[in-house]
């Protein structure tokens, strides 16, 4: 059997490879630029977007970017510009791509071509194999009443493509921060990691990120380790979010069908809780063993009319049985799963969550978009007073693009999440990694207003402009059975204002020079939500320069 196996697995590859070419490279989600970018395109009309899943790939990119092409006489000039100026980096994805195809089309740049491609450290590319290395750097500085703060990181990264269908990626960073601004407990929309700290109040940390994956015309797997975000938003998913540190996970991507569209995923969490019974001990140290944590899920997108996407899916945490084949399938609701594998026992089950997101694109201009992650509901509690019973988080906003004014996109978001949502009562089962919860960078018991005004007058410059009104109720311990009557954020412990004013410049493809200042109010009863430097009232400017993310 194992021989038939081994035999089946290269003749399906050889059939997929007949479904025409494509390569997922997924492109880092810190790099908000060309996101934003695609972002305004489909918020324009100029290109049709599921932006529910990310990061994208770069083919993804490219084909998007290729599809606002042809449209250029819908474009502003500074639209234009920037299309150009992304086409030199992602149009290399497409087949047979030459910068002049591109260029000549408009009358912005004529026949000036400054660079036939982006500005790479090595980039190779033949017949069957391209290769692109590029170093990876940067330093934030901070200054406010508090004093001085820094974050600085370099290391490389690199993409591959081998034939048609073959993509590879890699990025290792080492950071540096002269005081830890990203702990578990912080309420803020850093990625975490896992730090070692110095005498000093400061520390250090690693992100390795890359993948292998096989892509084909409709679809893609690989294996990957990388930050993921599920949920429209744009200060901060409710479904999952990038707090976590990234984790490794097996992905499908299906898209057979302009109205459906399918994700999935199986990863591995780090659970940092003890296994006592593999923790052992050896001449004068012990060696640490944690239990093992999983999470499986999916999420179905279909596009009835277009512009219009409603996607639902279901995910599961799960621990103490090694990998369960059953949460390998795909297409499975996993709620049912676990009832019908470990019955009715809450104390035998695992942690199951649904989550629904509705994004419509159908108004020129406008995104108006709402998400719903369900942890537990009880539909007696649904609509009377106690509907804070249900452990829930619930988002909407909207994103107004080049209307009234050209170049301008103001947006405002609204983010609810009940006591004990993303919680649970067995340790290995949290909603969460690394100790890091990967739901709303919020966490439990808390709202949020927000509202942005984005300006890009030129070419590569961004000005930022944007209000946050947080606040936190009291954490609840989650004891399992009945949760009923927990009230939503009866006493304030944590609150934030802040109004900011950042400014952005991309020199060349990935090398950003920015800065700006945030005028902050942050009260923090317990002293554990924030970081010292940043609580109660701050004026705290930044600079900062990188190459690369």
């Amino acid at each position: 059997m194992k021989q038939i196996k081994l035999f089946l697995i290269p003749i399906l590859l050889l059939l997929l490879n007949h479904f025409c070419s494509a390569q997922d490279v997924y492109v880092n989600l810190q790099n908000t630029s060309i996101y934003d970018f695609i972002d305004e395109l489909a918020n324009n009309k100029i290109i049709d977007l599921n932006s529910v899943v990310k990061p994208y790939s770069r083919i993804f990119i490219a084909e998007k970017l290729n599809e606002a092409s042809a449209k250029t006489s819908q474009l502003s000039k500074r639209q234009l510009n920037d299309l150009n100026f992304y086409l030199l980096d992602y149009g290399k994805e497409l087949p047979g791509f030459k910068a002049t195809d591109f260029l000549g089309k408009n009358l912005i740049l004529k026949n000036k071509v400054p660079f036939k491609k982006c500005i790479d450290l090595f980039y190779y590319k033949d017949s069957l194999f391209t290769f692109t290395f590029n170093p990876i750097m940067g330093l934030t500085y901070y200054k406010n009443e508090n004093g001085t703060n820094y974050h600085r990181w370099n290391g490389a990264e690199a993409y591959a493509t081998i034939g048609k269908n073959w993509g590879f990626y890699a990025s290792l960073r080492d950071n540096h921060e002269s005081e830890l601004l990203a702990k578990s407990k912080y309420l803020t929309q850093q990625t975490g990691g896992s730090f070692k700290p110095d005498s000093k109040g400061g520390g250090d940390y690693e992100e390795m990120k890359g993948g292998i994956t096989y892509s084909w015309k409709w679809g893609s797997v690989g294996i990957v380790k990388d930050n993921i975000t599920w949920g429209n938003n744009y200060n901060g998913a409710n479904i999952i979010s990038d707090r976590a540190p990234s984790f490794p996970f097996l992905k499908l991507h299906l898209n057979p069908a302009k109205w459906f569209d399918f994700n999935y995923f199986h990863g591995w969490l780090s659970s940092l809780v003890v296994d006592s019974n593999q923790t052992y001990n050896y001449g004068n140290g012990t060696r640490i063993v944690y239990r093992a944590k999983y999470i499986a899920a999916n999420m179905f997108t279909v596009t009835p009319f277009k512009r219009l996407n409603v996607s639902l899916g279901n995910s599961i945490i799960y621990s103490d049985q090694g990998v369960n084949p059953v949460y390998l399938i795909p297409v499975l609701f996993y709620k049912a799963v676990d009832h019908s594998q470990n019955g009715m026992n809450n104390n035998a089950g695992q942690n199951a969550q649904m989550f629904f997101d509705v994004s419509s694109r159908q108004i020129k201009h406008l995104h108006l978009y709402s998400t719903l992650f369900v942890d537990e509901v009880n539909t007696h509690y649904m609509w009377n007073d106690t509907m804070q019973s249900n452990l829930i988080s619930f988002k909407c906003g909207f994103a107004l693009s080049g209307f009234p004014l050209k170049n301008l996109t103001l947006i405002g978001e609204f983010t609810r999440t009940n006591p004990l949502t993303y919680k649970h009562f067995i340790p290995t089962t949290i909603f969460e990694s690394d100790q890091y919860s990967m739901g709303n960078y919020l966490r439990d018991n808390s709202k949020e207003y927000f509202i942005s005004l984005k300006y890009r007058p030129y070419k590569f410059l961004l000005i930022n402009a944007s209000f946050t009104y947080a606040e936190k109720g009291p954490d609840y311990i989650y004891a399992g059975g009945h949760n009923q009557g927990l009230p939503f954020i009866d006493c304030v412990i944590w609150e934030k204002k802040c109004f900011a004013l950042n400014i952005k410049y991309e020199i060349f493809n990935d090398i950003f020079i920015t800065g700006g200042c945030a005028i902050s109010d942050i009260k923090d009863n317990f002293k554990i939500y924030t970081p010292a430097y940043f609580t109660g009232n701050t004026n705290t400017f930044n600079f900062g320069v990188n190459w690369g993310f």
